[in-house]
């Protein structure tokens, strides 16, 4: 189980933040999908690691795209921010599972721009993550994430 903390003060609260709203009010998230449910909360629907450099970029690419068209061309404030999505662009769910599995949701996933210091925490607690956790490429490596506050 990956834990992201929510405390003030923690590095990747930003991205522990936007986690939560996408779990526990996903209509407030954004591209809207009023069925959204986005993955990795449950055992049952857990996420998983890709290492496919394309698949990565497509993902990052596809919520990039979001990003811009919910808060304009300018939404890294002059580069101070970064366009944070859940799932990760790291996992088989990510912004761009639907170019990939015909049966997925389309925008079942957040994005949110945020500080580029509490995006790069967030990503440096899940690759840690993958790396003590023995996470490697494919389904048979489901993993949750937990909020904590």
């Amino acid at each position: 189980m990956l834990t992201y903390s929510a405390k003030a003060g923690a590095k990747e609260r930003a991205v522990a933040q936007h986690i939560k709203t996408a779990f526990t009010k996903p209509a407030d998230t954004k591209p809207y999908m009023s069925a959204k449910k986005v993955p990795g909360q449950t055992p049952g629907q857990p996420l998983h690691r890709t290492v496919n450099k394309t698949r990565k970029d497509d993902n990052r690419k596809a919520a990039v795209k979001q990003c811009k068209r919910y808060w304009g061309a300018n939404y890294t404030h002059g580069g101070t921010r970064e366009c944070d999505e859940y799932p990760f662009a790291t996992t088989y769910e990510g912004a761009a599972e639907q170019d990939y599995d015909a049966d997925a949701k389309m925008f079942n996933f957040s994005v949110k721009p945020i500080a580029e210091e509490d995006n790069g925490a967030g990503g440096n607690l899940l690759i840690s993550f993958y790396a003590k956790n023995r996470v490697i490429d494919g389904m048979e490596d489901g993993f949750i994430v937990k909020i904590v506050s």
